[in-house]
């Protein structure tokens, strides 16, 4: 009895020195973890080290131009005003990200011209599939890779400078290229590549080729610039099934993902629509974060995708973002956050359409900051 009594007073004083212990470690992460800026909470994340907090890095582009009184097309044209619409916001609303996504249209021309793409004063450049750049299947033979630093893809680059040098180092700066498919479709036109894939596969495998090639050198020339970071849109993912995905993209994806990391970026991938089909593969890309759209089952890809990965969005753009209120933001981030994980970032499943509600916007930050010392 006496020797049980001592071991039982032993353990209430090493339960008691544990306690103490955790609670002076758990106050050190907290304070270690309580002025954290952009880039550290982003790299944290990714990480699963401790976070003060989520990032918030909504997709803003037509939003900011609005946001700033710039109108879109003149966004897309000048660098310089993408960047100034993107600090704007990210002074305004409080945010984590500086991006520098904004049309479809910028490999295109430097490659091809203007032939295929048609400008509007304030919404994004579009391609015009009835003359697209290779309506000709055979001018992809003549096709070569352009200088990255001239033209509408050195524009960015001059974006991603002026963000840098006005942010600072701190910030993130997220650079952007094209998935393979998602070039691919904008080269070809998208119902087109479609039946190629059946018609002309042979076809596909070079165009798609040729686009990460062209990635590949345009992501390591942001990186050199200052982005941080470099997502890859490869919009038409959802639309060509598991089987055209694996044996097509996937590979595709992986260079470029690779590619960028080794010219040292964060990587991020964003494939708009249902990707449900598509996690097997997915799961097998090197890429820091997934930017998920709202139509993807985050319950599902957060199980598929491991708990080591880093998720981006899932809050619907629509029926939320665009025509909800505060408390539906607030709530969907909730689910969102909750379903997630600690390596989730705060955003829509999408670009943020230019007239929803400032006040959505700062819902997602006001979640976030709600979250302080609590989410590590």
């Amino acid at each position: 009895m006496r020797l049980a009594g001592y071991y039982v007073g032993m353990l209430t004083e090493v339960e008691g020195r544990f306690r103490a212990t955790r609670e002076k470690t758990s106050a050190m992460t907290i304070e270690m973890t309580s002025e954290m800026t952009s880039l550290e909470r982003v790299r944290a994340t990714i990480a699963g080290t401790p976070r003060d907090r989520p990032p918030v890095q909504p997709m803003l582009m037509t939003f900011a131009g609005k946001h700033a009184g710039i109108p879109f097309g003149d966004y897309c044209r000048d660098g310089e005003r993408m960047a100034a619409a993107q600090l704007a916001v990210w002074r305004d609303f409080g945010l984590d990200i500086l991006l520098t996504c904004s049309d479809p249209a910028r490999e295109v021309i430097d490659l091809c011209g203007e032939g295929s793409v048609r400008w509007y004063p304030d919404q994004p450049p579009a391609i015009d599939e009835t003359d697209a750049a290779l309506k000709n299947k055979a001018r992809l033979a003549q096709l070569k890779i352009p200088d990255v630093h001239a033209g509408r893809m050195g524009d960015r680059i001059k974006a991603i400078r002026i963000l840098r040098r006005e942010a600072g180092a701190d910030a993130c700066v997220v650079g952007w290229v094209e998935g393979a498919l998602a070039l691919a479709a904008e080269l070809r036109g998208i119902n087109a590549l479609m039946t190629d894939f059946y018609d002309d596969p042979q076809f596909v495998h070079e165009l798609l080729t040729f686009c990460a090639d062209l990635s590949i050198r345009y992501a390591a020339a942001q990186v050199e610039a200052g982005a941080d970071s470099i997502g890859m849109s490869d919009a038409a993912a959802s639309l060509i099934g598991p089987t055209f995905y694996h044996d097509f993209l996937w590979s595709q994806q992986i260079r470029i993902l690779q590619a960028a990391s080794a010219a040292g970026a964060m990587t991020r991938v964003h494939m708009c629509g249902c990707t449900d089909a598509l996690l097997t593969d997915m799961e097998k890309l090197p890429a820091d974060v997934y930017e998920l759209d709202f139509l993807t089952d985050l319950a599902l890809a957060a199980q598929r995708l491991g708990p080591d990965r880093a998720l981006c969005g899932n809050i619907d753009t629509i029926s939320t973002m665009l025509e909800g209120g505060v408390e539906q933001v607030t709530a969907a981030a909730e689910i969102c956050h909750r379903l997630g994980g600690t390596r989730l970032i705060v955003a829509p499943g999408c670009e943020v359409a230019p007239f929803t509600p400032p006040d959505n916007v700062r819902a997602l930050v006001n979640f976030a900051r709600s979250l302080e010392k609590t989410d590590t």
